[in-house]
């Protein structure tokens, strides 16, 4: 079968976002082919590949998308056919061409949906959202547990909020995306992975992942905790006051994390 036969669904969304679970419900569905058993940490596309650069070339999670070059749009000079047909080539290693719909999931994804799109016409984003603080929190947590360039917590708040707002700028070049938030996907999954399905043009379907729907509150009683710290408070309050109005905009608020709102373009 030729790239044209195939749909293609992006997974798209930090690391610690939740991507992870997401793209193994979407996997389950037996029209979709999604990697599975590769070396690729998390079946992971982007080192499955030798088109474009992973996100551990711009520093990994909580720095790539500082790095203007690691932001690929349709304008990238790494468009081409033979790109397209190299790129569809490594990935069929480890997908199920008798399938129509094949999955692919990786991080930078969230900053690289155009250039997706591009290289592959047919493509269906999904977006993940999950609250700054717990990606946050998550992020140093994973930093500090394998002690590899741990970076501090505000600086991968940062990255949230510069990351979500290059795909709020991207998303209006994408012929199909749908966005959800970590938070109301764990609270009713299997609600948003069939609305999922509905988006794709699949039919419904029982996903049999274990999903965890409180994991967040452990990062926001740390946040909590250390708002009233004597060092730590005076500089979550500074977070708060620079940083409160652009969370709001998607949705999130620093003041009361489990207030859920709109995301506002």
């Amino acid at each position: 079968m030729s790239i044209s036969d195939h749909r293609y669904i992006f997974v798209c969304g930090l690391h610690r976002s939740g991507t992870s679970i997401l793209f193994r419900s979407l996997r389950d569905h037996p029209e979709v082919s999604g990697f599975h058993g590769t070396d690729s940490p998390e079946d992971e596309g982007m080192h499955l590949q030798t088109v474009y650069p992973p996100s551990g070339r711009y520093g990994g999670a909580g720095a790539f998308g500082f790095h203007p070059e690691a932001h690929l749009t349709e304008s990238s000079p790494l468009v081409s056919e033979a790109n397209r047909q190299r790129l569809f080539s490594e990935w069929s290693r480890y997908w199920d061409l008798n399938k129509t719909y094949l999955l692919e999931k990786s991080p930078p994804n969230i900053i690289r949906t155009r250039f997706l799109q591009a290289m592959f016409p047919n493509s269906y984003f999904i977006i993940m959202l999950r609250h700054p603080l717990a990606v946050s929190y998550a992020t140093q947590k994973w930093y500090r547990r394998y002690r590899v360039n741990w970076r501090g917590f505000r600086r991968i708040f940062e990255h949230w909020l510069v990351c979500h707002e290059i795909f709020q700028s991207d998303q209006k070049h994408l012929n199909n995306s749908f966005v959800v938030k970590y938070e109301e996907f764990v609270a009713e999954p299997y609600k948003w992975v069939n609305a999922m399905y509905h988006f794709l043009g699949l039919s419904d379907y029982s996903i049999s992942q274990k999903i965890l729907s409180d994991v967040n509150k452990r990062y926001f009683n740390i946040w909590n905790k250390k708002l009233s710290g004597i060092f730590s408070g005076p500089m979550n309050r500074m977070i708060i006051g620079q940083y409160e109005k652009r969370v709001r905009c998607f949705g999130y608020s620093l003041t009361d994390p489990n207030w859920i709102g709109p995301v506002v373009p």
